[in-house]
């Protein structure tokens, strides 16, 4: 049986939190990744972030529907995520942008169930993690590799 350790890509690219959107942006098309994971200072996971959160980022924004009924102002969407909107628009550093709560495994999870976090979650990147920090990921092709 296979093990995420086994498969596991151990020299990640990663980013910190202040890193700028910009200096993101041009890591990926340098290193030809699609997301990277997004470190502290000890090398310990906080977030991650894709080229998908750099493309929703500039969509236009949808401004909540209300309706005026006398004095009163009811919203007909969630204020929350307006809020949550507007501020992934305004972001300017990857940790403004990206995603804190991350979809990771251990090292000696089998490769059967990261395959399986990646179809049930949709995500094509599993960091690989023990105590907090960052040891590797495992992307699709890593999977794919071991059909070979």
């Amino acid at each position: 049986m296979l093990y995420a350790q086994d498969i596991m890509t151990r020299e990640v690219i990663v980013v910190r939190e202040d890193t700028s959107l910009q200096d993101f942006a041009r890591q990926l098309q340098q290193h030809r990744v699609s997301a990277m994971p997004v470190v502290d200072g000890e090398g310990h996971l906080v977030g991650i972030i894709s080229a998908t959160d750099l493309v929703e980022r500039d969509q236009p924004l949808h401004l909540p529907t209300v309706v005026s009924l006398f004095d009163w102002v009811l919203y007909l969407e969630s204020e929350k995520k307006f809020a949550e909107q507007v501020r992934r628009l305004t972001a300017e550093t990857v940790g403004e942008l990206c995603q804190r709560q991350v979809i990771s495994c251990g090292p000696l999870t089998p490769v059967s169930e990261v395959a399986a976090l990646m179809t049930r979650n949709r995500i094509h990147l599993v960091p690989v993690v023990e105590e907090g920090r960052l040891l590797g990921v495992v992307a699709r092709f890593d999977i794919i590799r071991t059909l070979e």
